[in-house]
């Protein structure tokens, strides 16, 4: 596909040019095209112009092209040309390209000058009004590859957080259990149903091979994004429990907060207190490249008081760090609606820092539910990143969370707020006061002595 791409950029009508009679869109080719196919090694860049070369020295393209010649490394025509290009290459900053291929980025790193290239094309894309693509498997998580990187940036602009023009196409097979053969060959056989050239028993094979690492079949045969070694949650478990459902006006729920200031991010998460369901209130990041910014913290106030008023919420955990004067005027105002408080001290404040053995006990039992498919989730983009941006953090109670280093960009408070929701749930569920008859309202008389 890279490669016709490749070949419609050289020579074929890619230019916006107006409308027909009929209404229709009308093309035209670029005056003078510079296509170029990239990628971090000489070998791998002639995987796409081999197919290019095939597509141009075949068929009517002589014919329809005006001054098409073919080389080994080069293609040129009346117009314009096309070349392939590598990151040992100098540095080719400034040259008018209109269109280019960046192939298997996921390999594209720092360490190769892959990421430094990939910045210059697309800076010399940008002064043209050119446009690339990225064929890619999936990235390794932490390898800071340029794939892994465009995802990223995909993410924010579908959370809303940023705006961007960028087509995705990234399917993928969800398979929660790869032991269950029948549901490995059904993700398989939806995930390559418009390819029926290949072999879904081979691919079973292939999985089931001993030498094949599970993270490995899960990212090279079912598209799915490779899991750290140390990750709390893995992407299919995670998606395993996604659902179209969401909270309703007036479902019970216990609400989960941690917050930030500036860098960290805050977040406020419900679970509805029968099945489990968590759904995002409100998740704040810095946005990127923002300097001096501080999360909002009326607005931060003003969703709180929307769940309370939307749903009958029953407990509230706050992690107490940077917002205990809220967290103070919130266990005022709301004292009187909760079940359960969330500490002696607080009906509503939950000092994480100090409370490492139930925290801890937390973490491992939302951890399981998740793996065990007992948590629903709405597929909310953000608290996905956070979840799976969260690492396992061995501790003398079990194991707890953390992120991959202090200081990362990163994000797990999506994590944390979904963690003290679910222990306010259990602190609500193990009390048993849900079980219990409302009071029956008392009538009588009230009378006065003189």
């Amino acid at each position: 596909m890279a490669a016709a791409l490749s070949c419609v950029e050289l020579a074929g009508p890619v230019v916006f040019d107006g409308f027909d009679s009929a209404g229709e869109a009308v093309g035209r080719p670029h005056p003078s095209p510079h296509v170029q196919l990239a990628a971090v090694s000489q070998d791998q860049a002639y995987n796409t112009m081999s197919l290019t070369l095939a597509m141009l020295g075949g068929g009517r393209a002589a014919d329809e092209v005006d001054g098409l010649d073919l080389g080994l490394t080069r293609v040129r025509t009346d117009r314009g040309k096309l070349e392939p290009v590598t990151a040992s290459a100098p540095s080719r900053e400034g040259q008018r390209l209109t269109a280019a291929v960046l192939d298997e980025p996921h390999l594209w790193t720092f360490a190769n000058h892959g990421v430094r290239l990939a910045a210059t094309l697309r800076r010399n894309l940008g002064k043209t009004g050119g446009r690339s693509i990225e064929t890619t498997n999936c990235w390794r998580p932490g390898e800071e590859s340029v794939a892994e990187a465009t995802a990223a940036f995909a993410d924010l602009i579908a959370a809303g957080t940023l705006v961007g023009k960028l087509l995705r196409y990234h399917p993928k097979a969800v398979v929660a259990d790869l032991a269950d053969e029948q549901q490995l060959r059904a993700g398989l056989a939806a995930l390559y149903a418009d390819s029926p050239w290949i072999d879904i028993d081979r691919l079973v094979s292939e999985v089931y091979d001993v030498n094949t690492h599970p993270s490995d079949a899960r990212r090279y045969y079912l598209n799915e994004v490779a899991v750290a070694e140390d990750s709390l949650i893995a992407a299919h478990e995670w998606d395993a429990c996604e659902t179209s459902e969401r909270l309703q006006a007036g479902d019970m729920v216990t609400l989960g907060f941690d917050g930030g200031k500036s860098d960290d991010a805050t977040a406020l998460v419900a679970m509805r207190v029968h099945d489990r369901l968590l759904q995002t209130v409100g998740i704040w990041e810095r946005p990127e490249n923002a300097h001096g910014w501080e999360v909002d913290r009326a607005a931060v106030d003003d969703m709180v008081r929307m769940a309370f008023t939307t749903w009958n919420v029953v407990a509230f955990f706050a992690d107490v760090e940077q917002w205990t004067s809220y967290i103070d005027t919130w266990s005022a105002d709301f004292r009187d609606k909760l079940l359960v408080a969330a500490s002696p001290s607080s009906p509503i404040g939950w000092d994480m820092r100090g409370r490492g053995q139930a925290s801890t006990l937390g973490n491992e039992r939302l951890a399981a539910a998740v793996r065990d498919g007992l948590v629903k989730q709405t597929g909310e983009l953000r608290l996905r990143a956070h979840v799976l941006n969260a690492r396992r953090r061995p501790n003398r109670y079990g194991v707890s969370f953390g992120k991959e280093a202090r200081g990362s960009k990163r994000k797990v408070d999506g994590w944390a707020a979904s963690l003290l929701a679910d222990m306010a749930r259990h602190e609500v569920v193990e009390s048993g006061r849900l079980d219990r008859p409302e009071p029956k309202k008392r009538s009588g008389r009230v009378y006065g002595f003189g």
